[in-house]
C-alpha cells in the first residue's frame, strides 16, 4: 500500500473532471481506490460541493452529472482531519499570512506539516509554498 497523503480540492476535482485529470492524479485515484489513506480537512467536502454546484450553474455539467460526481466521491474512503478547524485561528492563519495563501489553501498545508505527510495539489502557489516548507509533494 502507498504512503498516506493530504489531498486538496484541486486533486478531488481532477478525479471527477476528465479535463482536470493527469496521469499523476489518475494514479493517486487508483491508490485511493486500492485503500491508500487520504487525509482531507472537512472543508474539502465543502469546496468540492461548491465547485460542482458552480459548474452546474454555469452549465458546465448537468444536475445529474453533479450528483453522479458527488456519489462517486462520497464512495471514496477519506480520513477527515479533525484538528483543521482548531488550527484555523492560529497556525493556519499564520501560514496563510506568511506565504500569501488563502486560509483554505493554508489548511491543506498545515495538515500536511502537522501530520508529516506529503501533499497532493495541482495548485501551483500551494505547491511552491509546500516546497518552501519542506513538505513532500505527491504530484
Amino acid at each position: 500500500m502507498s504512503e498516506a497523503f493530504v489531498a486538496d480540492a484541486s486533486v478531488g476535482f481532477s478525479w471527477i473532471y476528465p479535463s482536470q485529470a493527469s496521469s499523476e492524479t489518475d494514479r493517486l485515484l487508483e491508490e485511493v481506490e486500492a485503500g491508500a489513506v487520504v487525509v482531507v480537512p472537512s472543508l474539502w467536502y465543502l469546496e468540492i460541493a461548491n465547485g460542482l454546484l458552480a459548474a452546474q450553474r454555469r452549465k458546465l455539467l448537468t444536475a445529474a452529472e453533479r450528483k453522479e460526481a458527488l456519489t462517486r466521491l462520497s464512495g471514496l474512503s477519506l480520513s477527515v482531519d479533525e484538528e483543521t478547524g482548531q488550527a484555523a485561528f492560529h497556525k493556519t492563519s499564520e501560514l496563510a499570512e506568511k506565504y500569501g495563501l488563502s486560509v483554505y489553501d493554508a489548511a491543506y498545508l498545515e495538515a500536511a506539516i502537522r501530520r508529516k505527510l506529503p501533499l497532493a495539489s495541482r495548485d501551483q502557489p500551494l505547491r511552491a509554498t509546500a516546497k518552501r516548507c519542506n513538505v513532500k509533494l505527491r504530484i
